[in-house]
């Protein structure tokens, strides 16, 4: 089975929670256009808020991500944008014993300090080891822009390089925000539903 298989195919997530980063609220960018294109197609979904997004606290972010989380399974999807993606991958690191996911969807992500915003490098710290992770992910996608102004391209490529999986690249997005002009991305919603069998086209609304 190739690495594009892997990522495409399987059982479609019972479940799915949508986790913003640094500044951001869940009513921002294109995370509310995501939980309504999952909930249609009968995934429930939610955006669970972090606190005080301005000023990220390590171990509340922690605390809301493990509370909003919980156990995961294979019917589970993880879809987490910048800050966030760094949050849910600490989360997933303190799992204990065997465990599966079923998806995650991992935007802007990074694992290292942002020359860009020096205010995060506490929260930010060593970032996050990545060993053995990806093995219990059963598909797994990392998304950049290839202009973002926060989080460096090869920031992002490396991070894909320590999960296993080749960055996904959407051409002038930005860092995904809404004043980058995105506000719905479909290379999310298409990487958490899996691909319909050959013959059928699923619908959506972009």
């Amino acid at each position: 089975m190739t690495s594009q298989t892997a990522q495409t195919l399987g059982t479609t997530p019972h479940r799915a929670l949508i986790f913003h980063g640094y500044g951001a609220t869940p009513g921002d960018h294109w995370f509310g256009w995501l939980a309504d294109q999952l909930d249609a197609a009968g995934i429930a979904t939610i955006i669970p808020p972090l606190p005080d997004p301005l000023s990220p606290d390590r171990e509340r972010w922690d605390d809301a991500v493990r509370a909003a989380v919980g156990a995961v399974d294979e019917g589970t999807a993880i879809v987490a944008h910048s800050l966030g993606c760094l949050t849910v991958l600490r989360y997933l690191r303190t799992l204990p014993g065997p465990w599966r996911l079923g998806t995650l969807v991992l935007v802007s992500g990074f694992v290292a300090p942002l020359p860009a915003l020096p205010e995060l490098d506490d929260y930010i710290g060593d970032g996050c080891d990545l060993t053995g992770l990806a093995e219990r992910i059963d598909r797994l996608a990392v998304i950049r822009s290839d202009d973002d102004p926060f989080v460096p391209p090869p920031l992002t490529d490396r991070l894909a390089g320590l999960l296993g999986v080749a960055p996904r690249i959407v051409p002038g997005a930005g860092h995904f925000l809404a004043d980058d002009g995105v506000t719905t991305l479909p290379e999310a919603r298409d990487a958490v539903i899996p691909l319909p069998p050959r013959g059928r086209r699923a619908r959506f609304t972009r």
